[in-house]
């Protein structure tokens, strides 16, 4: 018999999804709401679901970071740092899901995959590209971050809150895609084409 090539190399049956209605009521809510405002359940939600304390805890830093405001990043600099540093980790469920939010935030139906597969190609400006080399950095060489990263983000106007937010979600989904990955968590088929074609006239 030949292969499947359509057989995922890993399966989220170790970590099974919990049932909506088995839920905490303040999960749940959450669940459904963001159901109502997308159309689908991102897998992410019902991933981390099975332990709602850490749920909890992790859309609210999510939600501290991504929402911060007064901020110099931009929405769209927060998902192209979360959408470089997944292609960095090898994590897909973070890479299709995060890079169909900046494709809709940039309106550019390319920018995803070339961050995720090379941002030093990637049509970007040279602040995004000094602000995703420090957080490449931050990834994978923490330890040696030095003055030097920060004067070469000051250069465009980042502050050292910015670095510390840049430093942040860096982090926080250095963690969120090693769970994805443990767990074989797939992206949700309606991520793939988001921000890729136009949308139909109504």
């Amino acid at each position: 018999m030949g292969n499947d090539d359509t057989t995922p190399a890993t399966t989220s049956v170790r970590f099974p999804h919990p049932e909506i209605a088995d839920l905490p009521e303040d999960i749940a809510a959450m669940i459904l709401g963001v159901q109502e405002k997308m159309g689908f359940v991102p897998n992410v939600f019902l991933g981390f679901a099975r332990r709602p304390a850490e749920l909890r805890a992790f859309f609210a830093y999510h939600d501290a970071l991504m929402l911060r405001e007064p901020s110099n990043l931009t929405p769209a600099d927060r998902e192209m740092i979360i959408t470089t540093i997944s292609g960095a980790n090898n994590c897909l469920y973070c890479v299709v899901a995060h890079g169909a939010i900046l494709r809709i935030y940039e309106k550019n139906p390319r920018i995803a995959d070339q961050v995720a597969t090379n941002y030093r190609k990637a049509e970007i400006t040279p602040r995004q590209h000094a602000m995703l080399n420090f957080a490449m950095k931050v990834n994978t060489r923490a330890d040696e971050v030095a003055d030097a990263d920060f004067e070469a983000l000051a250069a465009f106007g980042f502050d050292d809150d910015d670095a510390w937010d840049i430093a942040s979600i860096t982090g926080l989904f250095g963690l969120s895609n090693r769970l994805a990955n443990v767990s074989g968590m797939q992206p949700n088929p309606e991520f793939y084409l988001l921000g890729r074609v136009p949308r139909a006239k109504k």
